[in-house]
This record gives C-alpha cells, sequence and structure tokens, in this order.
C-alpha cells in the first residue's frame, strides 16, 4: 500500500516536471521569435538612420547652402568694402 503510494507521488511528481519542461521549451521558443522581430527591426532602423546621415550630409554640404541661399532667399555677396572684419 506504501509502496502505491510512492508510486502515485511519483507519477504526479513526473507530469509535473514532464509539464514544467514543456512550459518552459514553449516560453524559450516564444522569446526567440520575440528577439528575432526586435533584430529585424533594429536592422530597419539601422537603415534608416544610414539614409538620413547621408541626406543630412547632402542638406550640409556648403555648395547647396549657398545654392539654397542664391536661389530661394535671394541673398548675394556683399561687394569687398563692406565686409567688416572682427579681431577677436
Amino acid at each position: 500500500m506504501i509502496v502505491n503510494r510512492i508510486v502515485g507521488v511519483l507519477g504526479v511528481v513526473l507530469l509535473i516536471t514532464a509539464l514544467s519542461v514543456i512550459y518552459s521549451k514553449y516560453y524559450s521558443r516564444l522569446l526567440f521569435i520575440d528577439i528575432q522581430k526586435q533584430e529585424r527591426e533594429l536592422d530597419l532602423r539601422e537603415v534608416e538612420w544610414g539614409q538620413t546621415q547621408l541626406e543630412l550630409t547632402t542638406f550640409a554640404e556648403q555648395n547647396r547652402v549657398e545654392a539654397v541661399a542664391r536661389e530661394k532667399l535671394k541673398l548675394v555677396l556683399p561687394v569687398h568694402e563692406k565686409i567688416i572684419y572682427i579681431k577677436p
């Protein structure tokens, strides 16, 4: 009779352990899927960052700034006599 109870208790413990292993494996797969999604998102953001850096470099070029100033703002360089130099 005691042997039957011990076998029963061990069977329940074995069942709980098996279910715990199944759950932990399932949960680890969910985490792995989430990590893959986050890595794909990171890759997309890195590409976007590179494109933004390239765009910023293009817009900051001196000749582009000068061309926009001349065309859109109608700015011109002053004559040499009107330029005032300030010494530090």
